[in-house]
């Protein structure tokens, strides 16, 4: 008897720690379903796919996920219709679809963070179908009289909504300081180029939510990325602090005009009209090498928008540079300093490090200094939006 009581112990204390290093997720899609639905943990804003559960005749669904931390997960049925979940180890989560567009007003139990996400996520799909419906009745008055007072109503209006939405997502993180569901508050997007938080004075309830989470998430990777992207958000605002306080000094002319490879001088006056990202690197940085992969990305997006890239290479071999171009299929216009050993250029443009870039505005002003990665996405994002 005491052996029974002794293995029955066991089996309990094992199945405690089995649901203490997992997720349980029970569903109903309400109406006939066919098919499998998908549950992808979100690495960082990509998400991976870690299994699938076949919905049955009834439209129920039960999986189980291993996980010995919080985490984002998305439920899918598609790229296109899912919805994201915060859960916690040991939670046993209920789901109910009113249909097979998933995130039509559905509800869930049983994981305080993915009530708070559901909650931020239909505050947006509300938004956004009020901004469709004003977008659709401009488009309709545009073609009917009165439209030069309608118009600007319309306008007023649907500046309006954003203004709103952008105060909702404030209001929760300043009182969800301590959920990682405050994170997604902070990156929600109105359309894919612009973010709900887009004022630059937003910066602050970065900092609010980074500062707050480290506290209690150290170890999340969430965190992490978040932490990175206010310090490169600040370095920003600092490097745009230091760019007004230079035009109000006095005007120093910045016109490269330089040879590219086929010995052709081109100068960066020429190219007005247009954003041009002016870029020093060298060939034997890896770093530059690796941002030249990434600017490709950009280039292909924007330039036909009216972006363009001015490179200035500090290589004292020319048949360096010459091959390097030619092999990296560099589709910019790539320059090369006239005195490699004597950067004239790199002088008047002080710079310090490689890689480093000047954005300049169409009028030839410079708007931005030392973008890279995310942050030059970003921008890239707000002037062609």
């Amino acid at each position: 008897m005491k052996r029974l009581l002794f293995l029955a112990l066991i089996v309990l204390i094992y199945s405690g720690c089995k649901e203490k290093n997992s997720i349980t997720i029970n569903g109903l899609i309400k109406g006939e379903n066919t098919g499998n639905i998908f549950f992808h943990r979100l690495d960082l804003e990509t998400p991976v796919l870690i299994d699938s559960s076949e919905i049955s005749k009834k439209g129920t669904f039960r999986i189980r996920l291993k996980t010995s931390e919080p985490d984002f997960y998305q439920v899918s049925l598609s790229s296109e219709n899912f919805i994201t979940l915060l859960a916690e180890p040991g939670e046993k989560i209920k789901l109910e679809f009113n249909n097979k567009i998933l995130y039509d007003k559905y509800s869930v139990s049983g994981s305080e963070g993915s009530e708070k996400l559901r909650i931020i996520d239909q505050n947006l799909i509300d938004t956004k179908r009020k901004l469709d419906s004003l977008k659709n009745a401009y488009n309709m008055a545009s073609s009917e009289p009165g439209f030069d007072i309608k118009g600007p109503e319309l306008e007023a209006s649907f500046n309006d909504l954003i203004k709103q939405q952008r105060r909702k997502n404030i209001e929760f993180i300043i009182t969800n300081t301590t959920s990682l569901a405050s994170i997604k508050a902070c990156y929600q997007r109105i359309d894919p180029e612009t973010y709900v938080l887009y004022d630059p004075k937003d910066l602050q309830y970065l900092k609010i939510v980074s500062d707050s989470l480290n506290k209690y998430y150290p170890n999340s990777r969430h965190v992490q990325a978040l932490t990175r992207d206010f310090q490169s958000e600040l370095t920003q605002m600092n490097a745009n602090q230091l760019v007004r306080l230079s035009e109000q000094m006095e005007p120093v002319i910045l016109n490269p005009d330089l040879k590219n490879t086929e010995g052709k001088r081109i100068s960066l006056e020429s190219l007005r009209g247009k954003h041009v990202l002016v870029t020093f690197w060298s060939v034997r940085s890896q770093d530059c090498i690796n941002e030249n992969v990434q600017l490709k990305e950009f280039y292909k997006l924007y330039n036909k928008k009216g972006f363009e890239i001015y490179q200035i290479n500090l290589d004292v071999d020319t048949n360096l540079w010459k091959t390097a171009v030619k092999f990296d299929e560099l589709p910019w216009i790539s320059t090369r300093e006239d005195n490699p050993a004597d950067p004239a250029t790199a002088r008047l443009f002080n710079v310090r490090e490689l890689p480093a870039n000047y954005l300049f505005d169409k009028e030839g002003n410079i708007e931005g200094t030392n973008l890279h990665g995310r942050t030059l996405k970003i921008k890239l994002e707000q002037l062609f939006n």
